[in-house]
């Protein structure tokens, strides 16, 4: 990488937002959300090592796939005002957003496989029925943080 260049292309939050105007996004469980990017800074959207950032690499690919809603964890609800004013400034079309509990362990960690959470196929592998953990699922007798 040549050094003069900036290490990273980033979103100037406060431009965007009198670029874009007032925003909202809809979540099914939390209602219309204004977008606030207060707090999250002027996000990264390419770096040298990397040719995009996660926020702008899901919100292209979701707009590509026409995607009508995302489903995501609770964990990356605030990422979602950061998608929200990518899409105004791109002019892409706006899915409505469901942010779910995340399933955790005995202390509270959310289930991944970064931290070596078993997988359900290793769960099932090692006795536990399919259909149950489903059910318990469903139930929401699982441990869910949020």
């Amino acid at each position: 990488p040549d050094p003069a260049l900036p290490a990273a292309w980033r979103l100037d939050a406060t431009r965007a937002l009198a670029t874009a105007g007032p925003l909202a996004w809809e979540d099914d469980f939390a209602g219309t959300i204004p977008v606030d990017l207060a707090g999250l800074g002027d996000v990264v959207l390419v770096r040298k090592d990397l040719p995009a950032s996660y926020h702008l690499a899901v919100t292209l690919d979701d707009a590509a796939d026409g995607v009508t809603l995302v489903t995501r964890g609770a964990d990356l609800f605030a990422a979602s005002h950061i998608h929200r004013t990518l899409q105004a400034l791109l002019g892409l079309a706006v899915p409505r957003w469901h942010h779910h509990a995340l399933l955790t362990d005995d202390t509270g960690q959310k289930l991944a496989k970064r931290r070596g959470s078993p997988a359900l196929a290793e769960r099932r592998r090692a006795g536990e029925d399919g259909r149950m953990l489903a059910q318990q699922l469903r139930l929401q007798h699982l441990r869910l943080g949020t």
